[in-house]
């Protein structure tokens, strides 16, 4: 039997960084995974290929509708959304080798099937041809993330009424889809076939979309992609989904309480994930899982199982890559005895629509409630002369200090270039900067950064100087 000091059981972006970071420190480690390639659902069906069709139908928007305006004049542009998926299947695969190569790297064992535990120390890993093999582990970090949810009285054909898994694979262009769930995933979704041409009707249970992020972002990319072309049916309750060969029919009922019904060729269930603990076996290891199926937890991130610990998407918090990576990253350090830190409240949060849309902190609807008084500067886009020369005028950025203090409790953003300039709030608050020191940075000109400037020169006074 195969021992070792630390197997971490999936190689999504937690899965594989812990295993990095626990081998950099001199841990015998071994990682288990159920598919053939290694990076999970973020590489494989999620953020990677996500982002790669959202860029490529992004060049495929500017192609047709602006570059006449900058002075490039073509013949009228056609979608090849067979090319586009091959593209996207080929940054994948680059991808998940370059896991494998850093596998390699770390002198990580890596086994390929899926992990179940016989006890709290032993692992059987069954392979793909039903033979199998257990490895002996002093430290288990669980690492298997999560699968799309639906709701109970959808079925999932997965041909006509899909998950975002394959939506990034479809062989055509929808001329309808219906995105059920106004939240990150169906909004990236279904930009990218409103893009291509499709006619992309999102319907909502909320009274607003992207309801974690705050209010004003929320108000904005409505606002932003209603202009795009895209449709909203908010504070509606979908009741029904039904198929008839190549439509889908979608009742639900809105804020009335009056029967509404809409139809496509594809149907986007888009209301969540759920954590993927499937086949773990968890009651032979004696590991608890919370009312909505999590794996429970300590400040440590140790289950009630001393020696086994649990990361990302399958324990409580935001389902995100980057956070999954913290933690797992913080267990490897825990375990080899250093005092890891995780500042929850400055996980970022980030859309890639276009404009992106990023945030982290507070929400002004969070201090409301919370009762904390604040100021808040904000400045738009538009007033820029980098967003004037480029073309992406809109969007905004809101920055919420403390009243007293001048201290900045959140960050929020919708604009170009928004999902990398949402580090510059991450680092202030990190070293709880005021919105006074971001005011006082010199920021390059002419750059999207400079909105952050001024924004903070809002916040301090109503000191803007280009508004």
């Amino acid at each position: 039997m195969s021992q070792f000091d630390v197997t971490v059981i999936g190689s999504g972006p937690g899965g594989y960084v812990a295993a990095i970071r626990a081998a950099q420190l001199g841990f015998k480690t071994a990682i288990i995974e159920k598919y053939s390639t290694l990076g999970g659902t973020c590489l494989n069906v999620g953020c990677i290929p996500s982002k790669a069709l959202l860029d490529s139908s992004e060049h495929f928007e500017n192609a047709k509708h602006n570059f006449e305006n900058h002075g490039i004049i073509i013949n009228e542009p056609k979608a090849d959304i067979a090319r586009m998926i091959a593209r996207k299947n080929e940054v994948v695969e680059q991808t998940t080798k370059g896991i494998n190569f850093l596998m390699d790297k770390n002198k990580i064992t890596v086994f390929e099937g899926l992990g179940s535990f016989e006890s709290a120390t032993q692992i059987k890993v069954t392979k793909n041809d039903g033979s199998s093999e257990t490895v002996e582990s002093k430290y288990t970090i669980i690492a298997t993330g999560s699968k799309p949810s639906s709701l109970p009285f959808i079925t999932l054909d997965k041909e006509r009424v899909i998950t975002s898994t394959e939506a990034l694979n479809l062989k055509e262009i929808p001329k309808h889809l219906v995105v059920i769930g106004g939240g990150v995933i169906g909004l990236e979704l279904g930009s990218v076939y409103l893009r291509l041409g499709s006619q992309v009707t999102v319907v909502e249970f909320m009274d607003k979309i992207i309801p974690t992020m705050d209010g004003a972002l929320s108000k904005e990319l409505t606002k932003v992609l209603k202009k795009q072309g895209m449709k909203f049916m908010l504070s509606t309750a979908v009741s029904a989904v039904e198929r008839n060969g190549d439509s889908v029919k979608i009742t639900a009922k809105d804020k009335k309480g009056e029967e509404v019904t809409v139809e496509g060729d594809y149907c986007l269930v888009s209301v969540g994930r759920r954590p993927f603990t499937d086949g773990l076996a968890l009651e032979k290891a004696g590991v608890e899982l919370d009312e909505r199926g999590r794996i429970k937890t300590n400040d440590h991130l140790q289950t009630n199982v001393a020696n086994i610990y649990a990361i990302g998407d399958v324990i409580k918090g935001a389902m995100l890559a980057h956070k999954a990576e913290e933690e797992g990253v913080f267990v490897a350090e825990t375990l080899a005895g250093q005092k890891p830190h995780i500042n929850y409240n400055l996980i970022p949060g980030v859309v890639y629509t276009w404009p992106e849309v990023a945030g982290v902190g507070k929400t002004e609807e969070q201090l409301k409630e919370e009762g904390i008084a604040y100021k808040i500067g904000t400045f738009p886009m538009r007033a820029l002369g980098r967003s004037r020369a480029s073309g992406d005028v809109d969007g905004l950025v809101k920055i919420i200090a403390d009243e007293k203090t001048d201290e900045v409790l959140g960050f929020h953003m919708i604009g170009a270039r928004a999902a990398d300039l949402v580090a510059e709030g991450v680092i202030a608050m990190e070293f709880r900067a005021s919105a006074e020191d971001i005011a006082r940075s010199s920021h390059a000109h002419p750059t999207y950064a400079e909105a952050i400037k001024e924004a903070a020169l809002d916040a301090t006074g109503k000191r803007a100087l280009h508004m």
